[in-house]
């Protein structure tokens, strides 16, 4: 090797080594698909990749080597010139309403900025979006053990007027699973708990719908499966919601849901799923919703998700989850 080769090589380890060093205890940088400098948090048990180049998302949350989120490979066809040539995947988080917010490619799908803020803990900041008047902050901290991920979204006013968004999450977890929601029947706005978006023709809300993968067991609501029509909207204010994959793991989301808010979605509704066929998208969408925020220029709202991943089997063919249990478990994780 020649003499300017090896200092490059020498002034190259010593520049890695300096980065790492910079970098708080748990963190560090990966490259992921065809993104580069993502930042990881990792407490020896649980991995978490966050990417910033598409809209600020989780690209992996990871425990015994399965990633609970399903992370388009089309996305490795990403390229600073090309841009995104899919839909950004895996963990996603956005503002509404749906039905009323402005188209916010920015915000959804445009480049963020990336940071460590401690061990085991980064932020995620985009730019400063016009159509909505607002920047996002999206700050995550994960634990020192086990599998619990806190996910923080900041809505920041940067315009000149009162803005009205809420929280909605759209997170991608893998297919195949079962959608566990706790019922809140004291509180019952839906006559059987859940309404269906039919699709096709004029759009239509199912306000009392019937699927043979959507049912009543006890205290729960289970979804079996990819139904009819594959959003449906749930009317729980129970604070969780679960996932059970085919892998033997329970994607548990916790999240606050105020009883005296004001839910400005069509319906009400404080949590979806979005759960299509495997051969229109291989994922099952996650979706809490946060209650209206009444934000003024220069303030700002707040909301916060708690993420876990619990050990818990799959049933087998003929098969039942044990919802008691999966309850018990949830119980267990909240702080």
């Amino acid at each position: 090797m020649r003499p300017t080769l090896v200092i490059t090589a020498a002034f190259l380890l010593c520049s890695l080594a300096a980065r790492a060093a910079e970098l708080p205890a748990g963190v560090r940088r990966v490259q992921v698909l065809n993104y580069p400098d993502c930042l990881e948090l990792s407490n020896g048990e649980t991995r978490v990749t966050l990417g910033h180049h598409v809209g600020g998302r989780v690209l992996e949350y990871e425990w015994r080597g399965k990633n609970a989120l399903y992370l388009d490979p089309k996305e490795g066809e990403w390229t600073a010139a090309g841009g995104l040539k899919t839909a950004p995947s895996a963990g996603r988080l956005d503002i509404g309403p749906e039905q009323i917010i402005p188209r916010r490619e920015k915000l959804w799908s445009g480049a963020w900025t990336a940071e460590a803020i401690g061990p085991r803990a980064a932020r995620l900041t985009s730019q400063p979006d016009e159509a909505t008047g607002v920047q996002l902050v999206r700050e995550f901290r994960l634990a020192a053990k086990g599998t619990h991920l806190e996910c923080e979204q900041i809505i920041r006013n940067v315009s000149r007027e009162t803005k009205y968004w809420s929280h909605w999450s759209r997170t991608f977890a893998v297919h195949g699973g079962i959608g566990v929601v706790p019922l809140t029947p004291e509180l019952k706005r839906y006559p059987n708990g859940w309404i269906m978006y039919a699709q096709g023709g004029e759009p239509a809300i199912q306000f009392k719908p019937v699927d043979p993968n959507v049912r009543v067991r006890g205290e729960f609501l289970e979804v079996l499966g990819p139904p009819r029509f594959p959003k449906l909207g749930f009317d729980s204010y129970a604070g969780w919601m679960a996932y059970v994959m085919p892998h033997g793991q329970a994607f548990v989301k916790r999240y606050a849901t105020p009883r005296d808010a004001v839910y400005p979605e069509v319906v009400g509704l404080t949590l979806c799923l979005w759960y299509p066929q495997a051969s229109q998208v291989p994922a099952c969408e996650i979706e809490p919703h946060g209650p209206r925020n009444v934000i003024p220029p220069g303030g700002s709202a707040s909301y916060t998700e708690h993420w876990h991943l619990l050990p818990h089997a799959f049933p087998a063919g003929g098969q039942s989850l044990d919802l008691q249990k999966l309850a018990a478990q949830v119980a267990r994780e909240a702080p």
